[in-house]
């Protein structure tokens, strides 16, 4: 391992990076409904602003996570960032569809710099730093995205509206700077030659299967289109997943995937996503909804996303908690607790959700969950698979995370959607619309707990990843 560089700058480079990255998720949420006017265009067309941007985040983490434990995982990572700038540029000089599309892919490429950096901490620091740091690397995407709403609405509501990009390129220009001036190149690093049938297949699979799942909603799921985009991408897939197995240097490993702590953790990863994004669809409804609909607390967009920012601040708060967690008893403990943590406020949640202050303190307590469990997810990955395919496995475990997101987006999406349009009203979900939509994200954490309690311990204990050893 190479520890030359000040560890509190590498990890402090790393982290700023990934909330680069988790950043650019959010930034133009606030300006969606203006989305047509301001770029000429249609509300169909403009919704590919945000969903490219969410299919090449998640497209991107394991073929990212692989270049790197080729090439090396500060090359690749500063890779990401420099097309994350160059995203971020041409946002900002966009005024029309297309090159806004071209940019919010290259920015959404960017997301594949939080397993590489949970990669690089693994060849870049002590065992006994690595829980904590670990998990302060993966609460960025939370920590991200939760700051990322506030900041955008309120330069959104004072400045023209392409001073967002100009702030996102110069958050990224300097997260480029640190990373060539504080990470240390010579990363560990694995022979093996591109895999780029691999690729292509993955690409093509998830990108048929995301937009149908992200745009299952409106465009129905009975549409040709979606039925067409998502029934040819698991067939895709699943040729894919033929061809990884017979091929000698493969994108992803699928028979160490399937190995059950690392099979079972990528499962347990799904359902928590699952439940991180049902609360982030859910709340921020509740608050910005009239009064008058009996439910709603009337929240101007600015308000709600304030309310909201403290589950991104307790995700990183919980990154010491869960390095001293994993330090005494491992991963998978810690994986558990986070899950049951988001089972207690979402049951929480279903009694009391009727206040500000009720909605803020529920919120909080799913950030402090998916703060633990986010910091177990990358530990019992690493702590099954080789140093080698450290950074490929962890892509895929992002990827994942994603999926669980997307498939939360949907289906909390159209139960809230059936709810509008069974009670009749024009401005919203229901309460029991609300209360389904909760009971769901309840439901992913209780299956979360159940997946995470079956996962297998390691059978050589490895130090640094909260497993004791027995030297």
């Amino acid at each position: 391992m190479t520890r030359t560089a000040n560890p509190n700058l590498v990890v402090a480079t790393l982290a700023l990076a990934g909330v680069s990255a988790a950043f650019m998720q959010t930034i133009l949420i606030p300006l969606q409904p203006r989305l047509p006017q301001l770029l000429n265009a249609t509300s169909e067309g403009t919704a590919w602003v945000i969903t490219a941007t969410l299919v090449a985040a998640a497209i991107s983490s394991p073929i990212a996570g692989r270049l790197g434990d080729i090439y090396g995982k500060r090359r690749i990572a500063m890779v990401l960032l420099v097309l994350q700038l160059l995203g971020a540029i041409l946002a900002a000089l966009s005024d029309t569809l297309p090159p806004m599309i071209i940019a919010r892919v290259l920015q959404g490429t960017a997301a594949g710099v939080i397993p590489l950096g949970i990669a690089i901490l693994r060849d870049v620091l002590p065992p006994r730093r690595l829980g904590s740091a670990i998990a302060l690397v993966s609460a960025t995407l939370g920590v991200g995205g939760a700051l990322g709403l506030p900041i955008s609405a309120l330069v959104a509501d004072n400045l023209d509206w392409h001073a967002l990009s100009w702030i996102a390129a110069a958050l990224t220009a300097i997260c480029l700077v640190l990373y060539a001036v504080l990470v240390p190149a010579n990363t560990s690093r694995t022979a093996g030659r591109l895999d780029i049938i691999g690729i292509a297949g993955l690409t093509v699979g998830l990108v048929g299967s995301l937009i149908a799942v992200s745009r299952g909603g409106e465009w129905g799921w009975g549409d040709p289109r979606t039925l067409t985009l998502l029934i040819g991408g698991i067939v895709v897939l699943c040729a894919w997943g033929v061809f990884e197995l017979r091929t000698t240097d493969p994108l992803v490993d699928l028979r160490v995937t399937a190995r059950g702590p690392v099979l079972l953790t990528n499962l347990a990863s799904i359902a928590m996503g699952f439940a991180l994004f049902a609360s982030n669809i859910v709340f921020p409804q509740l608050l910005a909804l009239p009064t008058t609909t009996g439910i709603g607390l009337g929240l101007s967009l600015l308000a709600a996303a304030l309310v909201l920012a403290p589950s991104g601040l307790a995700m990183m708060a919980m990154a010491p908690v869960a390095g001293r967690i994993q330090r005494v008893h491992g991963p998978k403990p810690l994986l558990i607790a986070g899950a049951v943590v988001i089972a207690i406020s979402y049951g929480g949640a279903l009694l009391f959700h009727a206040t500000l202050w009720q909605i803020l303190i529920v919120n909080t307590l799913v950030g402090v969950g998916i703060g633990l469990g986010y910091a177990a997810m990358p530990a019992l990955i690493m702590q099954a698979v080789p140093a080698s395919e450290t950074g490929a496995a962890n892509g895929l475990n992002a990827l994942m995370r994603s999926l669980g997101t997307s498939v939360a987006a949907a289906v909390v999406g159209a139960v809230l959607a059936q709810s509008a349009m069974t009670g009749g009203s024009n401005t919203g979900p229901t309460e029991s619309g609300f209360m389904l939509a909760l009971t769901l994200g309840l439901a992913a954490a209780v299956v979360c707990i159940v997946i995470a309690a079956f996962i297998p311990r390691p059978k050589i204990p490895t130090d640094g990843l909260g497993v004791k050893t027995t030297r």
